[in-house]
């Protein structure tokens, strides 16, 4: 978990993990008391809907949420066995503007574990 504060700085400007963009780095400014301990967990939450039979006239969705840790290196990161599958939204259309509704319970656990306030950037 403390990859992405002992890694040695990319001296030659490209972007090879999220901690060489500037979001990263803006947000190490903003909130340096986050900064301060390196295990604290920074996660991405991602969406995505699919058909799971297959067929596109037919109206039903499975959006699996997925909470990906990017403390890790890149190579580790985006391997499957560090997903964390969280929800899996399913209905007969997509989410659209109330996910937030079925992303709420995820959420209040995440705060409930933290302890603190969760940002979102």
């Amino acid at each position: 978990m403390r990859w992405h504060k002992d890694r040695p700085f990319d001296v030659d400007g490209k972007m090879r993990h999220l901690t060489d963009s500037i979001v990263w780095k803006s947000f190490d400014l903003e909130y340096p008391s986050f900064v301060e301990d390196s295990h604290n967990v920074r996660l991405c939450l991602a969406s995505d809907g699919v058909n799971p039979f297959g067929k596109m006239g037919t109206s039903y969705n499975v959006w699996p949420v997925v909470l990906i840790p990017y403390n890790f290196s890149a190579w580790m990161c985006m391997k499957d066995s560090y997903f964390i599958r969280s929800t899996l939204i399913s209905g007969p259309k997509a989410p659209r503007n109330d996910i937030d509704v079925y992303l709420q319970p995820l959420i209040n656990k995440l705060k409930e574990i933290v302890g603190k306030r969760c940002k979102d950037i």
